[in-house]
Parts: structure tokens; C-alpha cells; sequence
């Protein structure tokens, strides 16, 4: 027999919301597998993993500060994805982020002005649009894969911020440490409710997801993005610049990618580290695939992820498992996502090889 996918003619609205569900509990039951074949007993895992990390009220602060920056960058993604461009890179626009945010506030360490914070936050984007600028014009003139180009710059930024600690940006008085000053109070997040984790960058990254739904669904702007994505040549004839698209959406992505990066060691580190929270970038693609590239589903698909990071750590330190685990689940749940994707959008269709020969 000869097997073949075939797309189909109508995809199932149903089962394309359905699929993130299939995909979270299939994962769920294969990581109780895991622990099964770790000599755990597996509902002993999985409420560690899953609900311990909900507990307290401090734990769902947490949670909320770890989704945080899944869910903005994962926004700016979207823009992307639905206008079929692949920005890969939004771990490196996260890192410019911090690196331009960090610089400003370092810069101002004595300043006591109302207008730092800010500065340090618009910095932050501006280091994010830069970076992602790079591959969108790459793309543009020289016709390379923003795959590639987007990916490759994440470790080049990731060095940087290494070489910057240790040299330029490096703390006179840190005893020789790889690290930056402080930032001044003027430069740190605002946080609420006498918690280190719950901060004012919350909001701001729920603000944006909504932001972002208007313009997709009720601006200009979103039609131009689908239809460039789902129909280039419809878009050409309709007038609309690709050139124009890339650019945009590349800014927008990277503008979110760094503003997350800002935040990140405005509230969490307080100082630029070589060790600033990495990784989200490269979360966020999942993130915005859960959610349906939907800035609203977005932000569930993040508390999902950002509980996967917290269970990580709950399971390593009271049933000794791996940290690597955590990766496995979400490497998991992107395959599973995408093979469901995959079966949504086409069928397997089964016929004789010479039948299939002759066609």
C-alpha cells in the first residue's frame, strides 16, 4: 500500500482549537510515562508538577512574573507567524532588550529622575527593533532566510551581553565580578502587593496582548498581515508592500521581544548578569503556536508554560528528576501540536502503489 497526506479541502474550525488540548493532555500522559519509567509513581509526579507549584499565593505571583515575558514576546511573534514570516531570533532581540535597558540605567545609576524608568523601557525596544531589523533587511536585499539569519544572531547577542559584563558594563566595585552595577530605584519596575515577583510589567504585557488583538481583528493593519500570509499574490495585486509587511512585522516582534527583556532584568535581576533568564524567546514559539497565533490565547498558553518552568523546578528539588525534563515537556507539546496541526490541514489517503504511480 502507498500512503501520501492530502490536504483537505475544509479544515475543522472544532478540531483547531481542539488540538491544543489533545496536544497538553497527550504530553501530560507521556511525562507520567517518564516518571513511571524513573520509579515514580506518576500521580505523585504529576501533582508535583502540576498543582504543587499552585499552592500558595507567593507560587501564583511567580507564575504570573514567569508568564509574563512568554506571553510579550510570544505577541510579537504572532505578527510574524501570521504573516508566514519565520523570526526565530526573538531570544536574541530579548537579550538587546536587556543589554540597551541595562546600559541606559547603568549609564544613570545616581539619577533619581521619574523619566528613568521610562527611558530604560523605550531603550529596551529600541535594542529589540535594531536586532530584528537585521534579519527583515537581510531578508529584503539579499534574500536570505530569516530563519537562519534571526537564529544565528541569538548567540552573537548572548556574547555580547557576556563580553559586556565582564568588560565595559562591569562593575568597578563588584570585586572583579561578571556583573553591572545596580540599577538605581528610579530604574526598577514598581512591584505590588509587598511581592518581589508581582510587578507592574504584568499589566503591561496583558496591555499589549489586547493591543495587539485590536489591531489584528479590528485594524488595517491585521488584514494586511493575514492576507499577506495566507494569500501573498492576493496582496501584491491588492497593493500591499511585502517589503513593507517584513519590515513591520519584524519591528513589532522585536520591539516586544526586547521590551520583555527589559522588564525581565528591570524587575527580576536589577543589574545586567551573563545569566539573565534566557530561553524565553525560543518558549514563546511554542506559546504562540498553544494560543493559536491569537494574542489573547497567548496569555493562557503562557501561565501553561510558565507552569511547566515552575513544576521543573518543584520536581527537581523534591523527587530528584532532572531539570531537562522540563525541556523534554515542552519539546513534547510543540511536536504534538504540530502533528496535530499537521492532521487538521490534511488526511493520510492509502492506494496502490501502481495505482498511485499511473496518477
Amino acid at each position: 500500500m502507498f500512503m501520501r497526506l492530502e490536504a483537505r479541502s475544509e479544515p475543522s474550525p472544532i478540531m483547531t482549537y481542539l488540538s491544543p488540548v489533545i496536544a497538553v493532555s497527550v504530553t501530560v500522559i507521556i511525562v507520567g510515562f517518564i516518571f513511571v519509567g524513573m520509579g515514580i509513581d506518576p500521580f505523585v509526579g504529576l501533582k508535583t508538577y502540576f498543582i504543587t507549584p499552585l499552592a500558595k499565593l507567593s507560587s501564583i505571583y511567580e507564575l504570573l512574573a514567569k508568564a509574563s515575558p512568554l506571553v510579550l514576546i510570544a505577541v510579537g511573534l504572532i505578527f510574524c507567524f501570521r504573516a508566514n514570516i519565520w523570526n526565530i531570533g526573538a531570544e536574541g532581540q530579548y537579550t538587546l532588550g536587556a543589554i540597551f535597558g541595562g546600559w541606559v540605567a547603568v549609564s544613570f545609576h545616581e539619577s533619581e529622575s521619574m523619566l528613568l524608568l521610562p527611558a530604560v523601557l523605550l531603550a529596551g525596544v529600541v535594542g529589540g527593533m535594531l536586532w530584528a531589523a537585521i534579519p527583515a533587511l537581510l531578508k529584503i536585499y539579499f534574500k536570505a532566510n530569516e530563519i537562519l539569519t534571526s537564529l544565528m544572531l541569538t548567540p552573537v547577542a548572548v556574547l555580547l551581553l557576556d563580553y559586556l559584563v565582564r568588560g565595559p558594563l562591569r562593575d568597578p566595585d563588584g570585586y572583579n565580578m561578571p556583573e553591572s552595577r545596580f540599577f538605581p530605584d528610579a530604574a526598577i519596575l514598581p512591584t505590588l502587593f509587598n511581592s518581589y515577583s508581582f510587578h507592574i510589567g504584568i499589566f503591561v504585557s496583558l496591555l499589549v496582548a489586547i493591543l495587539a488583538t485590536v489591531l489584528l481583528y479590528k485594524a488595517m493593519l491585521g488584514y494586511k498581515v493575514d492576507v499577506s500570509g495566507s494569500a501573498p499574490r492576493a496582496a501584491r495585486f491588492g497593493g500591499f508592500s511585502s517589503i513593507r509587511m517584513t519590515i513591520i512585522v519584524f519591528l513589532i516582534s522585536g520591539a516586544c521581544a526586547g521590551l520583555a527583556g527589559t522588564m525581565e532584568v528591570s524587575a527580576r535581576t536589577g543589574q545586567l548578569i551573563p545569566t539573565i533568564p534566557l530561553g524565553y524567546g525560543f518558549t514563546a514559539i511554542i506559546v504562540a503556536f498553544l494560543g493559536r497565533r491569537n494574542p489573547i490565547g497567548a496569555v493562557f498558553a503562557g501561565l501553561l508554560l510558565a507552569l511547566s518552568y515552575m513544576g521543573g523546578e518543584e520536581v527537581q528539588v523534591k523527587l530528584q528528576v532532572p531539570s531537562d525534563l522540563t525541556g523534554v515537556l515542552q519539546g513534547l507539546l510543540l511536536f504534538l501540536l504540530l502533528g496535530c496541526d499537521t492532521l487538521i490541514n490534511h488526511r493520510f489517503v492509502f492506494s496502490r502503489k501502481e495505482i498511485a504511480h499511473e496518477s
